[in-house]
């Protein structure tokens, strides 16, 4: 991705668990300007859903061939439907001033880097795994034998935050959320982002790129 790029591109990564979703739900609600990424998927729209707010729905045609012409960061069929995420969508938001936010996993980011080496990367931990565990039950949502397989899973997760720029310890919501606002307003003003977004003001300076 170029440096001209005024919009920046964000990923969050955390296990299952850790109040990833509503930490970025959070976010999103106080933050202008930063919009969560919008995935392509094959299946029908479920009551309530909207093209381009939950989803691009498409046809399987439509989406092997813009999955052919190399459209999409990464891809994956999940019963029988295929979602992906396109990396051109992605580049037009961000040349046009957006800052987009990726909820992936530590495997997507990683190939999100090869396409956006610039991209900001963001690991969120929980304060231990008996907490983990303590919010997998509360949640109510899954079976004992697919929370004890999500906090096997966790251990995994967990080994890749070394890759990541940014680590958040999720023990208080509030402190979570203004660390995880505090980077993007910080990543907001890294000479490549004002320099595309102030470009005159820049002229005007007479302020250049330093040069490698």
């Amino acid at each position: 991705m170029s440096d001209a790029s005024s919009g920046s591109l964000f990923m969050v990564v955390a296990p299952s668990g850790a109040g990833k979703s509503t930490l970025v739900n959070a976010l999103l609600a106080q933050e202008p300007g930063i919009k969560l990424s919008i995935s392509y998927t094959t299946r029908a729209a479920r009551p309530k859903e909207l093209h381009g707010r939950e989803y691009y729905f498409t046809t399987t045609e439509d989406f092997l061939q813009r999955r052919a012409e190399g459209e999409f960061l990464e891809s994956a069929e999940v019963h029988g439907n295929f979602y992906g995420t396109s990396r051109l969508l992605i580049a037009e938001q961000m040349k046009a001033g957006t800052d987009v936010l990726l909820e992936i996993d530590w495997q997507g980011a990683q190939q999100v880097r090869k396409r956006f080496p610039h991209a900001v990367g963001i690991f969120i931990l929980p304060p231990s795994i008996a907490a983990l565990e303590e919010r997998l039950n509360k949640r109510g949502q899954d079976e004992a034998h697919i929370i004890t397989r999500r906090i096997l899973a966790a251990g995994g997760e967990i080994a890749h935050a070394p890759e990541f720029e940014y680590v958040i310890i999720n023990t208080e919501f509030a402190i979570a959320l203004d660390e995880l606002s505090s980077i993007v307003k910080a990543t907001r003003c890294r000479f490549s982002q004002q320099a595309a977004r102030n470009a005159a003001l820049f002229a005007q300076l007479g302020i250049h790129a330093a040069q490698s």
